[in-house]
């Protein structure tokens, strides 16, 4: 993709909030050029404006949190992976609570979303942040790197010591149809041992069976799974969401091994102070003509109208 882009026209959704348990409402809104992604606090103040850029980031505590001028914005890694996934560079998200909603636990949601408002390329080339040398942290147990490559790819990998999960690996191009097919309907999951902790603390207030998977000590409680490999695709749904704070897409091959949000925090602060390692590039020399007629329409997996209950665009 050559050029940024946004929606064609507003639309909204209500939901509740997984660790809050509240009601929400959100609406997408269309945003200009160089806008980037924006949450928006409209049940505080109509400039309560967070950007979703890793400065703004305080807590990734079981969920990434965002905050600004002392406000804060919960749950942002699925709709940011959404986003990076259908290449949305500019967005308002509007909010009338402190969390997005859950939805099905999936990015999904976000893309039926996306996809009824509408993609519009904008006359302005998009930027990206390329790779140049390798950035790693961790240690041999858990880590996180990206690598040099001439696309963005990620190479994850999981090991839980449960008869369900087990060690499981997914390498993918992220495109926008592998993002969609292959990765976008994976949940996230938990262990119904931790929910009483959880709860305690404050989190998992709006969890159910129909936004997680849910596992006991032996099996999964709530049916069958979308994928084969469904627990470590979710995994590169977080962190695709929590790579996109980064404020552009990039171009590398981000491999993860035990990894979660922490870990990806650390990298994307890690490759921010790490500049003489990377180069922002765009590909504007292309012609927008070739762009425009060689976009693909980008199709939507079977049975995802089901967890939405949608607004009129606005």
């Amino acid at each position: 993709m050559i050029w940024q882009q946004t929606i064609k026209t507003s639309i909204g959704c209500s939901g509740i909030g997984l660790h809050s348990g509240k009601k929400v409402r959100m609406t997408l809104r269309p945003a200009p050029p160089d806008t980037g992604i924006v949450f928006k606090r409209v049940d505080i103040d109509e400039k309560c404006l967070i950007e979703a850029r890793f400065e703004n980031l305080i807590n990734v505590n079981y969920a990434t949190t965002l905050r600004k001028n002392g406000y804060k914005v919960q749950t942002v890694e699925h709709i940011l992976a959404a986003l990076m996934g259908l290449g949305i560079d500019n967005l308002i998200v509007e909010i009338d609570s402190t969390e997005i909603p859950i939805m099905d636990g999936s990015a999904v949601p976000f893309i039926f979303l996306i996809h009824e408002a509408g993609i519009i390329i904008q006359d302005c080339p998009r930027k990206y942040l390329k790779i140049k040398r390798t950035i790693h942290v961790g240690d041999k147990d858990k880590f996180v790197r990206v690598l040099p490559d001439d696309q963005f790819r990620i190479s994850y990998s999981i090991s839980f010591n449960h008869p369900v999960i087990g060690s499981q690996s997914a390498s993918y191009v992220c495109t926008g149809e592998n993002f969609i097919k292959k990765i976008s309907r994976a949940r996230t999951f938990g262990f119904l041992s931790e929910i009483k902790t959880l709860r305690k603390n404050g989190l998992a207030k709006g969890g159910s069976l129909d936004n997680a998977v849910v596992i006991d000590d032996y099996r999964i409680l709530n049916g069958k799974l979308r994928y084969r490999d469904e627990f470590v695709c979710h995994k590169i749904i977080d962190a695709m969401g929590d790579i996109y704070l980064l404020g552009y897409p990039i171009v590398g091959h981000l491999v993860a091994y035990r990894a979660g949000h922490s870990l990806h925090a650390m990298l994307v602060d890690k490759i921010l102070k790490s500049e003489n390692q990377w180069e922002y590039v765009t590909y504007h020399e292309a012609e927008r003509e070739l762009t425009v007629n060689s976009k693909k329409s980008l199709s939507l997996p079977q049975n995802v109208l089901n967890p939405l209950i949608l607004s009129n665009p606005l």
